[in-house]
């Protein structure tokens, strides 16, 4: 153990994650995803991390009726039958990582000061294992140290009563919370005096909501898995299942099978778009396997809106907009039609990047299709124009009926296990009058009306000193945020920051004068708290809440669930600042009674206790599929016309993407590969056109630094790779957390102010 006396005087973490000394490797990239590879990377992981009888365990309950929800993404599981292996290799990794044997207990956090952590990569310090015990990283020193529950909640709860006003507090939110515990989370905010409550969401899929609210009348998708065997044609656009949606490509391989034609959309053309091999699947795993996309189409970063109106200006041209369904439906066709048929083909083809006979070709496709589901993910969320470009899909999918109809519709692909199902039980920074109304019916409470901050405005409130209390409902913000620097120096503002979390991150070493980590219990853990066995549930990307319990004991006899800490930490502030009123004892013993409470404060949620317990849950009400019923102000659907909004750069500018690698979730590094795209042994690389490398007399493999634009100011990155690939012309794509650096915090979008980190305009230089 060091010499705390000598050396406890907090030095300055570094932030960001440090420089790489290995060069990159590559290899051709993947044609196929899943197969042999991917059974032999989750037996890998699963033996490695959790042993052979851990791993048997574990996944052979993730998924099912009786078992836990995949703490990784929120594709949905079949209504009905379910496989042994109900999970995709990313899961696996995702279950493995939780139910690792290593752990970071307080001897670990004694031998390594928070300075000398930051300089680690983000993986080694995902491998340190479980977190065991509370920790506390007091003013001006250097190494965490175990402190008792009572005793964290008696420091945090001091700091909150301490406050000028409760908006000086800030309760982040990550997609893994339950429902239970985010509707706790948002009670103890909203009894506390505050609606700051930003989530992943603002990050992710906020441009969706907003979007999807403003056209149909619901911030969600509209269609159910079942879908996908009833539709004639399936686009897949600003996303990759391969890597952030396994199972989807089951969806995608059985779809075909029923006749449907797939498109992809996308800059890169991702492995899981080509050829899935379904690793349950003998003769797929030995051979060929299942060709997905019928076509691929190599757009632009940012110019999917532009390619959309191309397909409506095709659609309107020909004649196949369905009249009768638009003329019932919907509001604003006639407006749009004529700005649509007034765009000239120079512009969209200029914009987007892609030929005039191939958008013909797939314009047609659309406009002779009866039934087409549109996917999406962060590709179409985090740009500029990320809403227009939302409404622009939709409005395309508006002219041919396909929402409210069998096989059709939108759907939004979410990242997280549970982000869909947090907003839906209160997680919300703007809340809804009726909601808030509901809640304080409910509890005799009267809930502040004043709306709260989402995650950019989180950094600026902490950055200006207006907010000195930061707490989060795990996650790690600091990585997952834009602009780290930024962000760095905004934690660092604060008296105190807490993070409720499973695994070390590097949001638990730039910290607020105070630093305390709470240990909680994982997805895939028993739950005796209240002195019986709990679950909680959880809803998937296309609205179905159901049952996650957890079967493995706990990593550390002190860990406690989510619901515990909120209960506990609820209880402690009210001892300091006065009494709410709200039961927390009680709701915490027995979560039937959150769930009483949601049903009553939340629609939709009607006899929840006993649904939820029904083999695969049930459907959440979506108006715009179940009944074309959407619930605008106009009472219709709105064809919203947008005007087109190209990005534009100077002479020896980049446009730059942030991606993730196969061998990552969300900000959770595995290993330094990414087999699907051929790259290994490196992330700090930029993906870029051999033209480009050509063009300016670059070599493959050269050290170079970026340095993003955004309004006069600049932002520079040292030590990244150039690799060659298949990109378009003027485009780059780097990994992220690494790459968040770079995306200024200002740089948002329209309407939503997600971070715009797939259209981040840079220059690169050579490093000398």
């Amino acid at each position: 153990m060091p010499d705390v006396l000598f050396c406890n005087v907090r030095e300055s973490p570094v932030p960001t994650t440090p420089l790489e000394k290995s060069p990159p490797r590559k290899s051709r990239p993947s044609t196929s995803a899943a197969g042999i590879p991917a059974i032999l990377s989750t037996v890998k992981h699963g033996v490695t991390k959790m042993g052979v009888l851990g791993s048997i365990s574990n996944l052979s309950s993730v998924n099912k009726f009786q078992g836990f929800d995949c703490p990784g993404c929120a594709w949905p599981d079949p209504d009905d039958n379910r496989t042994f292996a109900e999970f995709c290799e990313n899961g696996a990794k995702a279950i493995a990582d939780e139910a690792t044997k290593k752990r970071a207990s307080p001897k670990f956090w004694s031998n390594w000061s928070v300075s000398e952590l930051s300089l680690k990569t983000d993986r080694w310090l995902n491998q340190q294992g479980r977190i065991t015990h509370p920790l506390i990283l007091r003013e001006g020193s250097n190494y965490y140290e175990q402190i008792s529950w009572d005793g964290a909640f008696t420091e945090i709860a001091k700091e909150f009563a301490s406050l000028d006003s409760p908006d000086e507090s800030i309760f982040y939110t990550s997609g893994r919370t339950s429902n239970e515990a985010a509707y706790l989370w948002q009670l103890l905010a909203r009894s506390f005096g505050t609606n700051n409550l930003p989530d992943c969401s603002n990050m992710c899929h906020e441009s969706s909501g907003i979007a999807l609210s403003q056209s149909i009348g619901i911030g969600k998708g509209t269609v159910k898995l079942e879908d996908f065997n009833k539709a004639d044609l399936i686009i897949v656009v600003g996303q990759n299942p391969g890597t952030n949606h396994p199972r989807m490509l089951t969806a995608l391989r059985d779809a075909k099978r029923m006749g449907a034609s797939v498109i992809g959309i996308n800059p890169l053309i991702e492995a899981g778009m080509l050829r899935f091999k379904h690793p349950q699947n003998p003769l797929e795993v030995l051979g060929y396997g299942n060709e997905i996309s019928d076509e691929h189409i190599r757009v632009k970063i940012n110019g999917d809106q532009a390619l959309f109106r191309g397909f409506a200006k095709i659609i309107l041209t020909n004649s196949d907009q369905d009249m009768e369904f638009i003329d019932s439906y919907s509001e604003g066709y006639e407006k749009y039609r004529s700005e649509v048929l007034g765009t000239s083909w120079e512009e969209i083809v200029e914009i987007c990047g892609v030929e005039r006979s191939e958008i013909q070709r797939i314009g047609e496709l659309l406009g002779k299709s009866k039934s087409t589901i549109c996917c999406w993910a962060m590709g179409l969320t985090q740009h500029k124009n990320s809403v227009a470009t939302i409404q622009e899909i939709t409005n395309v999918l508006l002219l041919g009926g396909h929402i409210g109809r069998e096989g059709a519709g939108l759907c939004p692909v979410r990242g997280h296990s549970n982000v869909q199902g947090d907003r839906t039980v209160g997680i919300n920074h703007n809340p809804s009058e009726q909601f808030l109304n509901s809640l304080s019916t409910e509890f005799g409470i009267d809930m502040p009306r004043k709306g709260g901050v989402d995650s950019v405005e989180s950094v600026k409130k902490m950055t200006r000193g207006d907010a000195l209390v930061f707490v989060s409902m795990g996650g790690n913000f600091l990585s997952a945020m834009s602009d780290t620097q930024a962000t760095s120096r905004a934690l660092k503002n604060c008296s105190l920051t807490v993070q409720i979390s499973t695994k070390p991150n590097r949001s638990h070493l730039v910290t607020g004068k105070t630093g305390i980590i709470l240990p909680c219990l994982g997805r895939t853990e028993l739950d005796k708290t209240g002195g019986k066995r709990q679950f909680v549930t959880v809803e998937n990307s296309m609205g179905v809440v159901h049952r996650s319990i957890g079967k493995r004991n706990p990593a550390s006899s002190e860990l406690i669930s989510e619901c515990a800490v909120v209960a506990r930490l609820a209880i402690a502030i009210e001892e300091e600042i006065g009494e709410s009123g709200i039961p927390w004892n009680d709701l915490v013993s027995d979560y039937d009674l959150i769930r009483d409470c949601i049903e009553r404060t939340v629609s939709g949620f009607d006899s929840y206790n006993e649904r939820c317990r029904e083999d695969g849950g049930f459907y959440l009400p979506n108006p715009p599929r179940d009944n074309r019923i959407f619930n605008t102000e106009s009472g219709f659907a709105n064809i919203i016309t947008n005007e087109l909004q190209p990005i534009m750069t100077n002479e020896r500018e980049f446009v730059m993407m942030t991606i993730r690698s196969h061998d990552q979730y969300n900000t959770t590094i595995y290993s330094n590969n990414d087999r699907y795209r051929g790259i290994s042994n490196a992330r700090r690389v930029v993906l870029m056109s051999r033209l480009d490398v050509e063009a300016n007399g670059w070599q493959e493999f050269q050290e170079v630094t970026i340095t993003s634009h955004f309004d006069g100011n600049e932002i520079s990155s040292n030590g990244w790779k150039i690799i060659e690939y298949d990109i378009p012309y003027g485009n780059v794509a780097t990994y992220f957390p690494e790459s968040n650096v770079l995306i200024p915090l200002e740089s948002v979008a329209d309407g939503s102010n997600t971070p715009t980190s797939k259209s981040v305009i840079v220059t690169i230089e050579p490093m000398n």
